[in-house]
């Protein structure tokens, strides 16, 4: 769907009183009422959010996710995998599920309901190196997903390469002095 049509789409969801705001913000020649009556449209366009509903779901979704984590390591550890065999087979294991739902579009209906709670860091990262992946396939192997897979996911790897570098090079004067 490209951009004018989305647009159309979310025009005929508007209520009229929403339409004629936004009308209003457009048609606004004074800036200073114009910011005025755009700020009144986003406070009203906002959904109201429960801070203690959205703790609980990510609460209960991330946990989930840790459970299932737990139950996979078992599996593995009663196959007769030892310790850290079974713990790389777990940690494969929620890579592969959480790229496969990030394919199926189920991830992102999950992040929508538990925000945070889906950010497990594991299935969090891979979906992060996913989505870009999914989303730019149409334009082509090098220019979209080899361009483009770490957009989310390539500042984490910085800021965390770095820290690590910056925490050891701390260590290591701490260790001298």
């Amino acid at each position: 769907m490209d951009p004018e049509q989305k647009a159309k789409k979310i025009q005929r969801q508007m209520k009229p009183e929403d339409r004629n705001l936004v009308g209003q913000v457009i048609g606004e020649k004074d800036t200073e009422k114009q910011k005025k009556l755009y700020n009144q449209y986003v406070k009203k366009a906002t959904p109201k959010r429960s801070y203690v509903g959205n703790f609980c779901k990510a609460f209960l979704v991330g946990g989930l996710i840790c459970v299932l984590g737990q139950i996979l390591t078992n599996v593995y550890l009663s196959l007769g995998a030892e310790k850290e065999v079974a713990a790389s087979y777990t940690t494969l294991s929620l890579i592969f599920l959480s790229v496969l739902t990030t394919g199926l579009n189920w991830y992102q209906k999950l992040a929508g309901f538990a925000g945070a709670g889906s950010v497990v860091p594991i299935t969090g990262f891979a979906n992060s190196v996913a989505s870009p992946a999914i989303e730019f396939k149409q334009e082509g192997w090098v220019f979209g997903v080899g361009c483009k897979i770490f957009t989310i996911a390539g500042p984490v790897i910085l800021y965390g390469v770095f820290c690590s570098w910056l925490l050891g090079v701390i260590y290591w004067v701490g260790k001298i002095i």
